[in-house]
């Protein structure tokens, strides 16, 4: 059953009723303890497909465009395509994996803030027509080399976080919308739409109010124009959890009612990432080296034992430079855990876990706390599925985690209920039973 990045079929383990994700993770430390400890994911397909329905079930009316940098890989690609969202894709080559999957170029949005002249061509080729734009170079640039392109004008938003800026890196404001409408009427560029983004970190909903009045704003200005607006975007931010998700729609909802009823010929679409891929994906790490410090090394204010009790610093086979990169923009949204049984009363100590570069940034957890572990020990980390499994940096002979795929039998069956294992969707996936180690046979990283 192996699955990795670069095969041209996945293998996807089928599970048994009594079969889950910690027995599978147990087959594969136990083969990786054998063949050389390299870091390693599991996927769970079934879990994507259970993300998709639960957005049909509370947000049916948005179209979800999957956000493709969040997790290119192709297996989450094809299995998305399968079950008929739309794509948005940053750069040339996104384009073209989606593309050759057999999505329609009606399918795919460009949504990159800065485009390159050559991948604005690239998208012209292949028909991608619709993209955004908040700028007057960016305009220019879509104008000259797009004559078909179909924009969608990208507003700022208010979500303000921390006292920061938010989102005013990009996205242009109302008062220069009208600027932006004057120059692509001169340009012959067709508006066709709005687009706003608020990020996953914004918990004020009041924030939908405001991009939703101010798209409308955009809307009828250009009306004014000429221009005939049949799209809005209201970007990405989901988390994942259903609550975020309902909490969404109960805001939005109402006033897509009052802003943009249905019958008035306006698509509402959106572009999910980390909402579809963040909880599928879990990684499984090695420790390769230990050292103990004095726990008043640790900084102040972090979690804790006793000042008189060692504290230990671990290095890992993965990190900023593979699979923790997003771990620089931003905090890590899962909690390892260790792959050893342990004693309920063994003793904690303060921990900090680091990657294998030996660089000062190639810290992954500051401080937690955790029973003494030993070289050759695994930690497992849950939810990362989003923004971790891309090229890695070739520092230190990094090497790229194998990818393991599985799906429940009974989200196999509700995949085939619905169609989605014909050969002609899902032509490289290959399903095969989930071997499970007997008790014998199962490993135990205490021996």
């Amino acid at each position: 059953m192996k699955g990795f990045l670069d095969d041209a079929n996945y293998s996807v383990g089928l599970l048994d009723e009594g079969t889950n994700l910690g027995n599978v993770i147990d087959n594969y430390v136990y083969e990786h303890t054998l063949t050389g400890k390299n870091a390693f994911f599991v996927g769970d397909l079934g879990k994507i497909v259970k993300k998709h329905s639960q957005w049909q079930n509370i947000v049916a009316q948005i179209k979800p465009f999957y956000t493709v940098k969040c997790n290119s890989t192709p297996a989450v690609l094809e299995i998305l395509a399968a079950l008929g969202t739309g794509f948005a894709c940053s750069s040339k080559t996104e384009m073209a994996l989606v593309q050759e999957l057999g999505v329609s170029p009606e399918n795919i949005i460009y949504i990159s803030p800065c485009k390159q002249v050559s991948q604005i061509k690239y998208a012209a080729k292949i028909g991608v027509n619709t993209m955004t734009c908040d700028n007057e170079v960016e305009l220019k640039k879509i104008a000259r080399n797009h004559p078909n392109a179909k924009v969608l004008l990208h507003i700022a938003t208010e979500d303000n976080i921390g006292g920061e800026e938010g989102n005013m890196k990009f996205g242009t404001t109302l008062k220069n919308c009208r600027h932006l409408l004057e120059c692509a009427k001169e340009l012959d560029v067709q508006i066709i739409g709005v687009k706003f983004h608020v990020s996953s970190a914004c918990k004020e909903s009041q924030v939908y109010v405001h991009a939703l009045s101010d798209a409308r704003c955009v809307f009828d200005m250009a009306g004014e124009f000429g221009f005939t607006m049949n799209m809005l975007d209201i970007g990405g931010g989901f988390t994942g959890t259903e609550f975020q998700l309902e909490e969404v729609n109960h805001v939005i909802s109402p006033l897509l009612d009052v802003y943009f009823p249905e019958g008035s010929g306006i698509k509402i679409i959106s572009e999910p990432g980390s909402y579809y891929v963040s909880s599928a994906f879990t990684l499984a790490v090695n420790i390769i080296a230990k050292k103990v410090v004095e726990n008043d090394k640790f900084p102040s204010g972090v979690e804790k034992t006793g000042s008189d009790e060692p504290a230990f610093m671990y290095y890992m086979n993965d990190g900023i430079y593979g699979s923790f990169a997003s771990k620089l923009s931003e905090d890590l949204n899962t909690i390892p855990e260790v792959h050893k049984k342990y004693k309920k009363d063994e003793p904690l100590f303060t921990s900090s876990l680091w990657g294998p570069s030996c660089d000062e940034l190639d810290q992954i957890v500051e401080s937690c706390l955790l029973p003494e572990l030993n070289v050759g020990d695994w930690l497992i980390f849950d939810n990362m599925g989003a923004d971790s499994l891309h090229e890695p940096s070739a520092f230190n002979d990094f090497q790229r985690p194998a990818i393991y795929y599985m799906m429940s039998f009974s989200d196999w069956y509700e995949m085939q209920d619905a169609g989605l294992t014909s050969d002609t969707m899902m032509k490289n996936f290959f399903f095969v039973p989930c071997i499970q180690l007997s008790q014998e046979d199962s490993f135990s990283s205490e021996a």
